[in-house]
């Protein structure tokens, strides 16, 4: 029996050592997961314990605070830890706790600009995205909508100063952050729209215009063709006044028509084509009755030949036959005007 128990220690012994090495060797063998982020077209391995965010409880503070709905006082603290740490790892996250306690308690212009340095400061934070869409939300609210009223600044403690000026600014600022981005997008979109609700029609196509050219393959692309010719169109003052607006709107009209037929059926587009031929066959006419009354018959007649050959099918041409009788026989042997050449663009002029 002592020799057996002799010869079990040593194996026992032996198979624990084993047994032991193994497990360090497997453990040592375990390496940390490495982590790596794009910089410059190129992955860079980066330290994960420098990747971890850090804690401070003075911010921690700050948020409970906020979320307890007591926004005066975490912007106070939030405040008095910026000027404390200036040169914090974490100052990205002051920096945006405090615009978020400012948002809540209703000084959004400071809340913004509190955002502006964060991504000034911090353009690699995680925080740079969440601050800017932030900064659209806070443009957003400035401007009128159909879900809400726009939000107006206090004075002497009453909200009557509107923004919206402020928030166009804001808008723009956004697109020269992330240029390309859906936020980007979006915030053009939201400028146009605003810009034609308002009817400043003028900016509204400039802007439709703009966002057309810079997101082609964007699926709102059809509704903002069709805003542009309505912003084109309602620029359009009568006959007697500069023709362009009508003649941009048509050609974009006959764009949505050819290229979005079910929607121009639905907007019923082609009742506003109709609408602009007729004014321009009004136009022609008020300019020839012009040369009429200045005693120039050539030109008079040049003209209401013009609405004939362009519109027959108006009240217009009839008009103008009526007043073609009252002509003298010289001006009447004058030429005909072909078609293509009645003063307006060849985009205006009826299909065959």
């Amino acid at each position: 029996v002592m020799q057996l128990t002799r010869w079990i220690a040593p194996v026992v012994g032996v198979a624990l050592l084993i047994n032991g090495s193994t497990s360090i060797t497997a453990h040592a063998a375990v390496k940390p997961p490495k982590t790596e982020e794009l910089q410059g077209g190129r992955w860079i391995p980066v330290d994960n314990a420098a990747t971890q965010p850090e804690i401070d409880r003075e911010l921690l503070r700050v948020e409970e605070l906020i979320n307890a709905g007591r926004y005066s006082q975490a912007s106070e603290r939030a405040v008095d830890w910026l000027l404390k740490n200036p040169n914090s790892r974490v100052k990205d996250r002051g920096l945006f706790l405090n615009a978020e306690a400012l948002y809540r308690y209703g000084n959004r212009i400071k809340a913004f600009y509190y955002l502006d340095e964060l991504m000034d400061e911090f353009p690699e934070s995680r925080l740079f995205y969440p601050a800017l869409e932030k900064q659209y939300q806070i443009a957003d609210d400035f401007l009128p909508a159909e879900n809400h009223r726009p939000y107006k600044s206090r004075f002497l403690g009453l909200p009557i100063l509107g923004r919206e000026d402020e928030a166009i600014e804001m808008m723009y600022r956004i697109q020269q952050r992330s240029p390309g981005s859906p936020l980007a997008e979006r915030a053009l979109l939201r400028t146009a729209d605003y810009y034609y609700a308002d009817a400043q029609y003028d900016l509204a196509g400039d802007a439709y215009a703009a966002y057309a050219r810079s997101y082609p393959r964007s699926p709102l692309l059809p509704r903002v063709k069709l805003r542009s010719a309505y912003a084109n169109l309602a620029q359009f003052r009568g006959p007697k006044f500069d023709a362009t607006p009508a003649i941009d709107a048509r050609a974009q009209f006959t764009e949505v028509q050819t290229l979005y037929p079910e929607m121009s059926a639905e907007e019923n587009v082609p009742k506003f084509v109709d609408r602009i031929d007729g004014q321009f066959a009004r136009k022609l006419l008020l300019t020839g009755n012009f040369y009429k009354r200045t005693n120039e018959p050539a030109g008079a007649v040049y003209l209401y030949r013009s609405v004939i050959n362009a519109y027959p099918n108006s009240a217009e041409a009839a008009e103008a036959k009526a007043q073609l009788a009252t002509m003298p026989k010289w001006a009447l042997d004058m030429p005909a005007p072909a078609r293509g050449a009645i003063g307006l663009p060849s985009s205006t002029q009826p299909r065959e």
